[in-house]
């Protein structure tokens, strides 16, 4: 007997499985293939827009990401530097070798956990309580908690033009029940859609006709506990290429022929990672479309042509590859496929991850109907704690759109739900200026330590942080700009304009032509580089930050407003039939969840408000 049970090696599953152990619970990691926990289909690339910031929270919380990324990388730069710090996001090219192999390691490492090789089909279910699983083979594992971290897995069909061939990732075993199952026990299921692109042979590529794109100069980690592995100089190139006319007339002359076009794909794909071929429809007016050439891994010579998913037929892809740039002569060692897969509508998940039908059952990852690992990794981690929770009596972790990426994705999972595979941007997040890359251990840290995921160390490591944070301000408000020479001539090598009065260096910074690095020159700050970081964001932003705050209170007092669990929303005079299903459907926590949910009007929510403090008091 289990206290948990977690299905499936992928990403999300490796977070569950290890946080559920980490916490203490005799936890099994089941996967059909040991090779494949932590494999990478796609892209191996960690991070990104948006979720390079959801790795810093999963690090933030305890979880593994953060940390298996800064040991399996071969280049990292940080996306949209120039930009705000609102939207800048680490993303790494991690080893398609280097990152399994280092995650396989953490798991075989930490206590309480057995990875068992099996494909499962069903589940055990007593009075709508998960008991444990059922394996292809008939053999019964029993647990008291089960989180299903499928991916693509269940009913997976690679789909290559004409051609439909049952199987997971890599032509992998598929599950063939598990959904059918999942079904009979009440789950709604929904079919989705992903692909890849072709892979490469490195020296059938031509470099020369092809833009560089180097990793930063500068050293920068996931984790908030490790120091940079890795030598700037080091790191590896990759490359950028642009589509033209000729190939797009080659995809519009085939569009019949691709699986997706053609009729033969029944998943609905993402909006936000689209195929070459939809690209080109979706997107006519574009001249062209830009493609990424990124190595797989340092002991093999596949190259990843990134932004030319397809689901053409393999002459037609030959065709196309070969009319880009420096791909001429192009090798092609994988042809591009999709992959449409069975998932849940996340609708029946609570915001814990535990599923509203069959008790101790929660899900994680693109079975919920997210894409990306690291919206995977972040859901893993969340049911694991929660699984946990739910099993020793405690609340569960909930986090607030407020206080992370993360919470954002679940709370938009389980209110709004989705009909194509969920991809984390930072558009969806309405304190963004909050959520930021920089401050992921400031927010998320002791929400760790109170749930038991951060140890002590690392807990004080924070507050010694947050101390250092506070002295510097205090030190930049009580030191005065010196106006002498030496001072002025300063200001004139920066091109920069002569205050006409002395002022703190705190109000200074908040100039936007002064950095903290010319601050450095007026007085010397001896210390890291994050901690600097931190406090001219604070300072420069500050106004803009306690603005972000008072909405957050606005939204704090409707998520205050608890809506009973067992209310009938049918007794509710008034409300528009389209509100009163959806509230019934969704059955939200709080006003403030309520009001979030498509079809639920203003003055819907004031009917509402009115009939919960007539009949609750509330």
């Amino acid at each position: 007997m289990y206290d948990l049970i977690v299905v499936g090696g992928g990403h999300a599953g490796c977070e569950a499985a290890h946080i559920g152990a980490v916490l203490g619970l005799k936890t099994a990691l089941v996967t059909a293939n040991i090779k494949n926990i932590a494999d990478m289909p796609c892209n191996p690339a960690i991070g990104g827009t948006a979720k390079g910031i959801i790795v810093r929270e999963i690090d933030a919380l305890g979880g593994l990401m953060g940390i298996i990324a800064d040991k399996s990388h071969f280049q990292i730069k940080m996306l949209n530097n120039g930009k705000g710090p609102a939207v800048r996001s680490l993303r790494a090219q991690a080893d398609k070798i280097t990152y399994p192999k280092n995650m396989l390691k953490a798991l075989d490492e930490t206590e309480n956990l057995t990875i068992i090789e099996g494909m499962v089909e069903d589940l055990i279910i007593e009075n709508n309580m998960v008991k444990g699983i059922v394996l292809a083979n008939k053999q019964e594992i029993s647990a008291k908690s089960v989180i299903l971290t499928t991916g693509t897995y269940l009913k997976g069909n690679i789909l290559i033009g004409k051609e439909n061939n049952p199987g997971g990732p890599h032509g992998e075993a598929r599950s063939n029940h598990l959904s059918d199952n999942l079904r009979k026990y009440g789950l709604t299921i929904q079919r989705l859609k992903t692909g890849t692109p072709p892979r490469i042979k490195k020296d059938s590529i031509d470099f020369t006709k092809m833009h560089p794109e180097n990793g930063d100069d500068k050293y920068y980690t996931f984790s908030f506990d490790t120091e940079p592995l890795y030598k700037i100089n080091d790191q590896q190139k990759c490359y950028l290429i642009y589509t033209n006319e000729n190939t797009h007339n080659i995809i519009k002359a085939n569009l019949d022929k691709s699986a997706m076009y053609g009729g033969y794909v029944t998943g609905i794909g993402p909006r936000y990672c689209p195929s070459i071929e939809d690209k080109i429809v979706r997107f006519a007016d574009k001249p062209r479309h830009q493609l990424f050439l990124e190595p797989e891994s340092l002991y093999y010579d596949e190259w990843y042509l990134q932004g030319f998913s397809t689901s053409m037929p393999r002459d037609i892809q030959e065709k196309m590859v070969h009319s880009l740039p420096g791909l001429e002569n192009a090798q092609i060692t994988k042809y591009a496929y999709a992959i449409e897969y069975d998932a849940i509508d996340p609708l029946q998940m609570k915001p814990s991850l535990e599923n509203k039908i069959i008790e101790n059952l929660f899900t994680a990852g693109q079975i919920n109907g997210t894409s990306g690992y690291e919206e995977a990794a972040a859901q893993g981690l969340i049911a694991g704690i929660n699984a946990h929770h739910k099993l020793k009596g405690i609340e569960p972790l909930i986090l607030k759109r407020n206080e992370a990426y993360i919470g954002v994705l679940i709370d938009d999972l389980v209110t709004k739900g989705t009909k194509e595979p969920y991809r984390m941007l930072t558009s969806r997040a309405e304190f963004r200026l909050l959520l930021r890359h920089d401050n992921a251990d400031l927010r998320l840290r002791e929400i760790g330590y109170k749930n038991g995921t951060i140890d002590k160390e690392r807990y004080e490591k924070l507050t010694e942080k947050i101390a250092t944070i506070n002295n510097i301000k205090n030190i930049l408000r009580n030191t005065n700009l010196s106006l002498n020479e030496e001072t002025k001539e300063k200001f004139t090598q920066a091109n920069l304009e002569i205050p006409t009065s002395s002022v703190s260096l705190y109000l200074l910074l908040k100039r936007p032509e002064i950095t903290i690095d010319f601050i450095k020159k007026l007085l010397p700050l001896d210390y890291p580089n994050d901690i600097l970081e931190e406090v001219e964001i604070e300072i420069k932003y500050e106004g803009y930050i306690a603005k972000a705050y008072k909405e957050v209170e606005k939204m704090l007092k409707l998520e205050e407003k608890i809506i009973p669990e067992d209310i009938d929303y049918h007794d509710i005079l008034n409300l528009a039939s389209e509100a009163r299903q959806k509230l019934e459907k969704i059955r939200p926590k709080s006003i403030g969840q309520a009001a979030r949910i498509s079809g639920v009007n203003p003055s819907d929510l004031s009917i509402l408000s009115v009939y919960l403090k007539k009949k609750y008091n509330k």
